[in-house]
Parts: structure tokens; C-alpha cells; sequence
């Protein structure tokens, strides 16, 4: 579970935060450090038991999508304006999480950055337009408190169509993590040893 925490010192306060940005303010007594809780979620970091002490590559049958969304905190005093923002995420990961059937296969998160897995474009526009699903609502109110102040705060996603056998990937001394979790691990030995290889072979 993602925790946000805040310590309050003389100079400003200290959050802990998993998908921002944030532009350091010239006042040094409005800065805000960035920190993250790298617990296990979706197909991120597992705990040190599952850590698989060899080099793997992940390989998924099919086509799927690749969705990368963050948040960019421009002016962090406007804590109405991000925070709504910050605390549905955890809300809608766990609701697609809760739903396979919606082609969501996993996700990973990072400061800056949530990168999520899905099956299809199909599936992932599906969940964003649906007004029975978490996504539509917290959209059209963010909309509505930034109104004609679209400075305050960054919101940004890039949307990736994977085409069957057109990637390449490696973990070594890793659990299973990203792609490698919403796939199958093999070993990334033989003809799979190099990065040309893999990509060669799952052509």
C-alpha cells in the first residue's frame, strides 16, 4: 500500500510521495523533498525472498499496450488542486487490479511515474471513458477545480501499441518486475544471452 506521510520542520514540510514531480519553488521555506515506498504492487518490487538470482527475460503471447501517467506539482501550495489527484490513483489501481477482466495485466510506480500493462488500446480507453469505473469521475473533477489554470498542476500519459514479439527485456538479480510479472520469466541464456537475441527470438 502506498503511504503519504508528512513531517513538518521549521523550513516547510517533508512529503512521501509515489508519482510526482515537482518543481523546487525559489522560497527555500516552500521546498518539498521527495521520497517513495517501494512496497509490493501490481507487477512492481516484490520482497527479497522472491528475488530470482539470475538473468531472465519476460516473453507475453500477443499484442498489448504500454500506458505511462504522472503528475507534475507546479505550484504545491495548491494542495486542493493535486491532492484529490494523488489519493485516487491507489483508489483506481486497486479497482482495475480487483477486475481482470478489464485487460489491465499490472503496473509498476516510481517517483514520477506510474508505468501500467494492458491487453489492448481497446481495453484501457474502455476504463477511461467509463462512467461506472473510478477514472471518469476523478477526471471531469480535476477538470473542473483547475478550471482555466492549467499552470498549477501537470497531469501527463504517453500510450505505447506493442506489436507481438517487437520488444526486448532483462532482469538479473531481480523478483519478478514489470513485464517479466505480467509475463512469463525464461532464462536469458543461450540464444536469448544477448539483447539482439531476445528481441530475434520473440520475433
Amino acid at each position: 500500500m502506498q503511504k503519504l506521510t508528512q513531517t513538518i520542520h521549521p523550513i516547510g514540510a517533508t512529503l512521501l510521495l509515489p508519482i510526482f514531480a515537482v518543481e523546487p519553488p525559489r522560497d527555500p521555506q516552500a521546498r518539498i523533498s521527495l521520497g517513495v515506498d517501494l512496497s509490493d504492487n501490481g507487477a512492481g518490487a516484490g520482497n527479497m525472498a522472491q528475488v530470482i538470482p539470475s538473468r531472465m527475460t519476460a516473453e507475453i503471447e500477443g499484442d498489448f499496450v504500454v500506458f505511462l501517467i504522472g503528475m507534475r506539482v507546479n505550484k504545491p501550495w495548491m494542495i486542493h488542486k493535486w491532492l484529490p489527484v494523488l489519493l485516487a490513483m491507489p483508489r483506481m489501481l486497486k479497482e482495475l487490479e480487483a477486475h481482470p477482466e478489464s485487460g489491465f495485466l499490472g503496473h509498476i510506480q516510481s517517483v514520477g511515474v506510474i508505468v501500467q500493462y494492458w491487453r489492448s488500446f481497446e481495453h484501457l480507453e474502455a476504463y477511461a471513458r467509463s462512467r461506472d469505473q473510478q477514472h471518469w469521475p476523478v477526471w471531469m473533477a480535476f477538470n473542473k477545480r483547475i478550471g482555466k489554470s492549467r499552470g498549477d498542476v501537470g497531469i501527463w500519459h504517453e500510450t505505447y501499441q506493442v506489436r507481438a514479439g517487437e520488444y526486448e527485456t532483462v532482469y538479473s538479480g531481480m523478483p519478478p518486475y514489470g513485464l517479466g510479472k505480467v509475463g512469463k520469466l525464461v532464462p536469458a541464456s543461450g540464444g536469448r544471452d544477448s539483447a539482439r537475441g531476445r528481441f530475434l527470438r520473440t520475433r
